[in-house]
């Protein structure tokens, strides 16, 4: 299997949900392989998640356990969904390498285009910014 079908399988088995899952504990999950995936593995750190949560809530405001962990599996369903739309054009185009052009395609392929143009810019400005010599 190559590198790219490996990713694939990977982000399929991150997003699928078996039945099993529905009445059994979803800490852990099998990645195709035979091992099993930590739940830390599958989620974005919490502790960034708190961070960004934290920013339009006043500062005697708090956030909820459980929106939380709610914003943390719904923000990582995202970026997994994104991202094997991405990796399906790059397999697509037989490269092994995700590029931010894949991900702006896989946003408008997804029908999120309002976050198209101002990725675009970003990407752009970012692409500018790194190929500046120090």
């Amino acid at each position: 299997m190559s590198n790219s079908e490996d990713s694939q399988q990977y982000l399929n088995d991150i997003l699928v949900k078996d039945e099993d899952e529905a009445s059994g504990d979803e800490s852990d999950r099998q990645d195709g392989h035979g091992s099993m995936l930590r739940e830390q593995d599958r989620f974005l750190p919490i502790c960034n998640i708190i961070k960004i949560m934290k920013v339009p809530v006043p500062q005697n405001g708090k956030i909820a356990k459980d929106a939380r962990e709610c914003i943390q599996e719904c923000v990582s369903e995202f970026i997994s969904f994104i991202s094997s739309e991405a990796i399906e054009r790059s397999v697509a185009e037989n490269r092994k390498t995700v590029n931010g052009d894949d991900l702006l395609v896989a946003f408008s392929n997804l029908g999120f285009d309002n976050y198209v143009e101002p990725l675009s810019i970003y990407l752009q400005k970012y692409r500018e910014v790194s190929r500046e010599p120090d």
